[in-house]
């Protein structure tokens, strides 16, 4: 029965799972849950006696006081008091009692039945307190935890300002140990099967004991016997693995097992594991340029930014099993890694990358105050707990020790003091990079076997490092193109491109370590489509043989950025690929092996024309090297409404080496002859018709005949209508866009359009009348009601500051799970001759024309933007009647769900108002 109701217990618990599945021991207990608790928002000494009254509130462990989860839901720094009462007893009598905690922010004082237990400070770090001493077993001990977290500006803080992390926010937990246990074991592994471990073993008394290792069902077998001095003892050992099964994002392999230190009477046991892995950077061939390798082989890094941030438990997930969706999340787009962002991850996060097979660049928390003598040990002493923490997840293959300089620059009035200079400017002194690069050193002193960088720059100020990174947020195909061509030309060893302070690069690889179209927008992206720029992004950045990977921004939406691959909520966004290439996802851009397109991703041509383009082949795997594989391409595109296949062929690609090369001579093929959105459509398959990776260009097609009238393919004599060119309207708010290309209304309310159809002396006989249109549902935001109210960056956006992004003036949502419908009607000379539910308001990389379109780069008009296609053939009643008049009223109704029209120079397809004569 108590078996039974520690588990019902535990199903009732946030977070009941053991906090470190990477280092686990049996005989513990969970002490999330409800604690009585205080918040003092004033500095408070008054130590650990405090009355049941002083406790005015409970919050819920392990959620920071600032999120709702917690209970609290107060954002204010200050003070947290937390209480709680506990009876607990290890299993086995002489046990040492440890109280641990997953993190707290920021400074720490824990007191058990009125001792001081111990204090630490750091916001990230996991600590624990020895309290056998002061336990006692079988009866009520009180547990009182002071959290104190004033946002000093030398505290590691990070990028908290999404939602803060105040207080408790990691899981807390009692464990019991043998009075000889192990504290830690790091493993160095070898691609060869060779293993390296060091542990801490600690000991209350001289002794001889047996540390054992036992793995992967006990295939993986050694014993090490060792002498024992009364402290913390050093223990090295080493042993090889047979036929080793490596580690890598395809092949998660684990071997799981644990460590026994059998001492005495007493046995410590942990339940851990290791992934067999090695990472590196290396030369191939005659290039004078590293590339990052995995396991001995070139890698080419897919990666996003993930922020870690939930919209409820803010940076504590709510549960286990929403951390190993987030990895999950990550890998069905083909990402291979992540970097997380200015912190460092949960250990159940990374052991869910771990299991599943998800690379990881892992952040240090920053500062934002001065590089000082307070700052910089704290730092340091902190940056040392997350490498001793995470150092044996086979996942993180990098550490990032500093971003975009925050908190390296001294401030202009501490200069100003120090120089006398009134004039002084906040500046990343020489003394300041000094110190950086010996953080750096320091990092690759204590973990040689991974990828270290001193600073991931935005300010072109590096100073030493493994890898040679760069952010950047433009907007727009050429200057994307023109922006990344530049740091490739002048990324070479001895260059003093990106570098400060008189350093200069080293041969190591290049890879861009921020990017997106967040903040490469005047005001900000807002909540936008960003399927179009990413496509184009994705070949540029494959165009580049140097170029080692990237991370876009970012894997989820946040409080103020919208530029995530999904909503903060998990909804999905819809890129809108499959659209242009049958099955194609954003995973097809994320594939090892990819098909460059050297080309913009649109450009406007004329009817029939030759055009060529050329192709690159881009590989980073040797799966299918040596191989044959079959590039199939068609151009097609739509004739109102019906798919026309125009040239198309196969080209057989010999599959060999790693890079990028040139493929023989430039696809060339004629454009339709007639106003189309063309487009070219690629799918590279392997022998057995694998499809290995698919990507499109798109052209927009301009037709005009001699008296401009528009050009398709149909019968009959077509009468264009530009959708601005209403006579009448009722919208309550009505407003054109893409350079008079659309016209929108909402919320109800209708068009009327005077159309005149050929006279008896240009055509005898009206028979046949058909309508064509192209139009969406019009979600109504607030700007287009009270009127847009942009806002300049500021740093303040890093700390969450409100977006007020349906104020935005470059915001239309980008197509998602959440639909808007609206109901439309049209009505002849009064008379409704059809109705059309439209089922959502779109914008994605679809609305090729609302891109091509776009007066600016770097400030969109409901970019991406686009409709359905309606067509209406008009009953033989009304077309009699029109064969008399000539000329008829079009009223296109809409109820509360509003409406958008897309003309020839906007949405998908390429038509006005159109009418269609026989």
């Amino acid at each position: 029965m108590a078996a039974q109701a520690l588990q019902t217990a535990a199903a009732t618990l946030p977070r009941p799972e053991y906090p470190r599945p990477d280092w686990q021991r049996q005989d513990w207990l969970n002490l999330n849950g409800a604690w009585s608790f205080r918040l003092e928002t004033e500095t408070n000494d008054s130590g650990s006696t405090q009355s049941a009254a002083d406790f005015n509130s409970e919050i819920i462990v392990p959620f920071s006081w600032a999120s709702p989860l917690s209970g609290i839901g107060r954002s204010e720094s200050g003070i947290g008091w937390y209480k709680r009462e506990v009876t607990w007893s290890p299993e086995t009598s002489g046990s040492l009692v440890f109280l641990r905690f997953g993190a707290v922010d920021y400074r720490c004082d824990v007191w058990v039945n009125g001792t001081h237990a111990g204090s630490h400070s750091g916001g990230y770090g996991t600590f624990e307190f020895d309290v056998t001493s002061v336990w006692k077993l079988g009866e009520a001990n009180l547990i009182v935890v002071r959290a104190e977290d004033f946002d000093a500006k030398s505290q590691t803080r990070g990028k908290q300002g999404y939602g803060e992390i105040r207080g408790i926010w990691q899981p807390v937990w009692l464990e019991s140990r043998p009075q000889a246990h192990v504290q830690s074991a790091k493993f160095i592994t070898k691609i060869d099967g060779s293993i390296q471990v060091e542990a801490a073993v600690a000991a209350s008394a001289p002794g001889e004991a047996e540390l054992r290792f036992d793995f992967n069902g006990g295939t993986v077998s050694h014993t090490e016997r060792v002498a024992l001095a009364p402290g913390v003892n050093v223990v090295s050992a080493s042993f090889r693995v047979e036929d080793p099964q490596l580690w890598s994002p395809e092949t998660p392999f684990l071997y799981e097992g644990e460590i026994t230190l059998a001492s005495g009477e007493s046995t410590d046991r942990i339940a851990t594991y290791f992934g067999i892995r090695e990472i590196g950077t290396a030369l191939f061939g005659d290039r004078k340029y590293r590339w990052i390798t995995l396991n001995g082989k070139p890698v080419y890094l897919n990666g996003t930014l993930d922020q870690a941030f939930h919209e409820t438990g803010f940076f504590t997930y709510p549960t286990d099993e929403e951390m190993r969706d987030e990895i999950y999340l990550a890998k069905r787009l083909g990402l291979n890694f992540i970097r997380i962002h200015i912190k460092p991850e949960e250990p159940r996060k990374l052991y869910w990358a771990d299991k599943l097979g998800m690379m990881v660049m892992e952040d240090m928390p920053c500062f934002w105050g001065n590089p000082d003598e307070v700052a910089r040990p704290a730092y340091e002493r902190e940056a040392k707990e997350i490498i001793d923490r995470d150092f044996n997840h086979p996942s993180i293959f990098s550490w990032i020790m500093f971003n975009e300089t925050w908190g390296l620059r001294t401030d202009a009035e501490t200069i100003s003091l120090t120089s006398g200079n009134a004039d002084a400017e906040a500046t990343y002194l020489p003394e300041t990079q000094e110190w950086v690069r010996s953080v750096y050193r320091w990092a690759k002193s204590v973990d040689p076997t991974r990828i270290v960088e001193e600073n991931s720059p935005c300010n072109w100020d590096k100073v030493e490092s493994d890898i040679n990174t760069w952010h950047f947020y433009i907007n727009g195909y050429e200057e994307v193109r023109a922006h990344v061509t530049e740091v490739v030309e002048n990324t070479y060893p001895g260059s003093s491109f990106n570098c400060i302070g008189g350093n200069v690069q080293s041969d190591a690889p290049l890879m861009n370590s921020e990017c997106g179209n967040v903040w490469g927008f005047k005001n900000g992206a807002g909540d936008s489509d960003l399927a179009w720029h990413y496509r184009y992004m994705m070949n540029e950045f494959r165009r580049h043989d140097k170029m080692c990977g990237f991370v876009f921004t970012e894997l989820r939406d946040v409080t103020n950025e919208f530029n995530g691959y999904y909503r903060l909520d998990g909804r999905e966004k819809f890129f809108g690929y499959e659209g242009f290439v049958p099955g194609m996802s954003l995973a097809d851009l994320h594939s090892a092996d990819f098909i460059v397109i050297d080309a913009p991703p649109c450009q406007t041509v004329q009817a029939g024309a030759e055009v060529s383009i050329p192709l690159l082949a881009s590989s980073y795997s040797d799966r299918y090297h040596g191989q044959q594989l079959q590039l199939g391409w068609e151009l097609w595109h739509d004739n109102l409404g019906t798919r026309v296949t125009g040239d198309r062929g196969t080209v057989a690609l010999d599959w060999n080496g790693y890079g990028v090369t040139p493929i023989g001579e430039p696809l060339t093929f004629s454009l339709p002859k007639q106003d189309a959105v063309a487009v070219l459509a690629l799918t590279l398959r392997a022998a057995d018709g694998t499809v290995v990776t698919r990507n499109f260009i798109t052209f927009d097609v301009r037709g005009a005949s001699a008296d401009g009238a528009p050009v398709y393919d149909a019968e009959g004599r077509f009468i264009a209508v530009p959708v601005t060119d209403f006579a009448e309207q009722t919208f309550a708010h009505q407003w054109n866009a893409i350079q008079e290309g659309k016209t929108n209304g909402g919320k109800s309310g209708h068009f009327v359009y005077d159309v005149a159809l050929p006279d008896a002396g240009e055509q005898a006989l009206i028979q046949h009348v058909v309508l064509a249109f192209e139009a969406s549902s019009k979600r109504l935001l607030a700007r287009n009601v009270e009127g847009a109210r942009d806002r300049n960056h500021t740093i303040s956006m890093m700390h969450g500051a409100d977006a007020a992004v349906e104020y935005n003036s470059n915001t239309y949502y980008m197509t998602d799970n959440e639909q808007h419908e609206s109901l439309i009607h049209v009505l002849v000379d009064g008379e409704k001759v059809a109705s059309f539910l439209l089922p959502d308001n779109p914008a994605d990389s679809q609305g090729v024309l609302s891109y091509q379109y776009q007066e600016v780069q770097n400030k969109l008009d409901e970019a991406g933007s686009y409709g359905y296609l309606c067509k209406v053939t008009l009953p033989s009643s009304i077309t009699a009647k029109l064969d008399r008049s000539r000329g008829f009223k079009l009223t296109l109704e809409a109820g509360e769900g509003g409406l958008a029209l897309y003309g020839r120079n906007a949405g998908r397809y390429p038509i006005d108002l159109l009418v269609q004569v026989k």
